[in-house]
């Protein structure tokens, strides 16, 4: 088999509109279903430490079918399966210059409510590890339920959170190669189709996973100096006044259950 190196530097380099346009649309369906999956996973995981049954077992049966069924078949099913039962049909989206279209939508919808169920469970991970001790010692000095949450808990939890989110996002990037199958021309979809008229497999996929790789290693880098962030922020003399600032008592975080 013949590689051909003038061709890989060419798409790696001086990549077509159709590629780089692929390339966008990787990043826009990656952070706005990152994005929903943010906004859902907090409210699922406080659904699911809550003592309403009702609530409790909601949130458990979204977790359950969210990660208990392939994702591609959770694509296929909010952009086809709900247009087919005449329940839900996907629009192109125009607002003056700006426009999505309408398998897009379906993509970002797909990808958000997937990501929700884990990060719900990550969120219930870091809720739970906040000291017991704290929240009691609030609750002592005549705290609402809710300021302890917003106050106390949440704070510390979003520390045990970030990371873990961070991670999840890497997942994100990957997993959008899968709105291909609903037609977003998203990267995978865009090589795919310069592959039909060139043939040129091995150097297109070859470049094609570079570039996911650029884009995975960009982010883990920018994760690892927000961890070195954290920590200096951590160890720093005016940690404390900060928790304080960020609406955590310093008093309360030297209290031990």
């Amino acid at each position: 088999m013949h590689f051909d190196w003038p061709y890989f530097w060419q798409q790696l380099f001086h990549p077509g509109d159709a590629f780089l346009l692929g390339l966008w649309l990787t990043i826009l369906v990656s952070v706005s279903g990152q994005a929903i999956g943010l906004a859902i996973g907090l409210p699922v995981a406080l659904a699911r430490l809550s003592r309403s049954p009702i609530l409790a077992w909601a949130a458990r049966g979204y977790i359950l079918v969210m990660r208990g069924t392939p994702l591609l078949v959770q694509i296929v099913f909010i952009y086809t399966g709900l247009a087919a039962a005449d329940l839900v049909r996907f629009h192109d989206w125009h607002a003056g210059p700006f426009s999505l279209a309408g398998n897009v939508q379906a993509g970002i919808l797909a990808l958000g409510l997937n990501e929700g169920a884990y990060m719900a469970e990550i969120f219930r991970a870091g809720i739970t590890a906040v000291d017991r001790g704290q929240t009691e010692a609030a609750k002592a000095l005549g705290m609402p339920p809710m300021m302890v949450l917003r106050r106390i808990v949440l704070p510390q939890a979003l520390r045990i959170v970030l990371l873990p989110i961070g991670n999840q996002f890497n997942i994100m990037l990957k997993n959008s190669t899968l709105v291909s199958i609903i037609g977003v021309s998203e990267m995978l979809l865009v090589t795919e189709t310069i592959n039909s008229a060139t043939f040129r497999t091995f150097e297109l996929y070859s470049a094609l996973g570079l570039y996911f790789l650029a884009l995975t290693s960009i982010w883990t880098l920018l994760l690892r100096w927000i961890e070195r962030r954290m920590d200096a922020g951590r160890d720093h003399p005016g940690a404390a006044r900060a928790e304080g600032a960020a609406g955590v008592d310093p008093v309360l975080s030297e209290v031990s259950p």
